[in-house]
């Protein structure tokens, strides 16, 4: 029987470089996941820190990895041919399949788009994926992640991309990812379904917005990622009120995580 609290080592099959601070390591891994998901990663004598799930392939996951504090400055040191040590996969993922029919709106900030990557991936190749909509911004155009898949997303469903800031000539949409919700052409807005992860202030308004539009609560689902540490329930960490985000969340119907985001 497995040990949950001890660590496996996995192969960094490959390093994909999106920005100066924002690498994918792609891992070494057999078993089931889902996009929404998360990693423990450990270093030894520097500690572990919990990473989502960016990509699900044969035989490996994808971990899209922020250079931000001890742990992750120390993962930056490892390249290709060496190994990690994870734990998990752990927490609630998005089930794709409750997507399939109807409209979709994805409305992702930043490093929030990697827990989504996998699901606009998978509503992009869907029959009616003219139905689906995304919603992705970035800081400036130089913190864009995910470029190949920016342009296959573009080609097959209803892609805005934005940023926050760009320097004077850019030719891009411009402006937060709420400035983009009030004119989505839904035919059914009350009926739709979505999907929200990001920074809190973002999602905070981001919902706002969508209610507006006529979003129903049970129909918005959000990726809830406070403070999580363990990935076992056993630190409290990630506690909010009577609710542990790496065990009940970090995916959550927002009728369910809208008391946790006041």
């Amino acid at each position: 029987m497995n040990n949950p609290y001890i660590p496996f080592p996995s192969e960094i099959l490959e390093v994909i470089r999106h920005t100066q601070k924002e690498y994918t390591f792609r891992m070494a891994y057999t078993g089931e996941v889902k996009p929404g998901q998360f990693f423990e990663v450990s270093v030894p004598k520097y500690g572990e820190a919990p990473i989502s799930v960016s990509g699900i392939g044969p035989g490996f996951v994808d971990l899209t990895i922020r250079r931000v504090g001890r742990v992750t400055n120390e993962v930056f040191e490892t390249y290709a041919g060496q190994s990690l040590l994870l734990r998990g996969p752990y927490g609630n993922g998005f089930d794709v399949e409750l997507y399939r029919d109807g409209e979709t709106v994805v409305v992702a900030g930043g490093t929030g788009v990697s827990p989504v990557r996998g699901v606009i991936s998978a509503l992009s190749k869907m029959d009616n994926a003219k139905d689906k909509y995304a919603i992705t911004g970035f800081r400036s155009p130089s913190d864009m992640l995910f470029r190949d898949d920016l342009e296959a997303w573009e080609k097959r469903l209803n892609l805005i991309l934005t940023v926050d800031g760009a320097p004077e000539g850019y030719a891009g949409n411009v402006g937060l990812v709420t400035k983009y919700i009030a004119d989505l052409p839904l035919r059914d807005p009350a009926s739709a379904k979505a999907i929200v992860v990001g920074p809190p202030p973002m999602m905070k308004f981001t919902i706002i917005e969508l209610k507006k539009k006529g979003f129903a609560d049970e129909n918005i689902t959000v990726s809830y990622e406070r403070k999580m540490c363990c990935g076992l329930g056993k630190c409290g960490h990630c506690r909010v009120n009577d609710t542990y985000v790496c065990l009940d969340g970090p995916v959550f119907n927002y009728v369910d995580a809208r008391t946790m985001m006041d």
